[in-house]
């Protein structure tokens, strides 16, 4: 089973790790690609960006990182229709997930 996960800050990367590492016990079968943190790393996902790149807080700062941010989304999408993932695992970043 492929997993494709987009997990925008701390909480999100917490939480999918833990969830990835139950479906870890479930299949031994399971690739792991995404955006995230330290602990989906440890999950063995493939990064392909940190919370830490994409994080942007407050108007003003998100203002002056709108073509980042949709560089961002783009890549993110060609990364996802590429990779051709079984499951897509949204966690928490609503402003990017949704």
């Amino acid at each position: 089973m492929r997993i494709y996960v987009i997990a925008g800050e701390a909480s999100g990367d917490l939480h999918a790790s833990n969830l990835l590492k139950q479906f870890k016990l479930l299949s031994n079968d399971v690739e792991l690609r995404g955006w995230g943190g330290d602990l989906l790393k440890a999950q063995g996902v493939e990064l392909l960006h940190h919370y830490r790149e994409t994080a942007f807080m407050g108007f003003i700062e998100v203002i002056k990182n709108l073509r980042t941010i949709f560089r961002f989304l783009d890549e993110a999408k060609d990364d996802i229709l590429n990779w051709k993932p079984d499951v897509l695992l949204l966690v928490d970043y609503p402003g990017f997930n949704l």
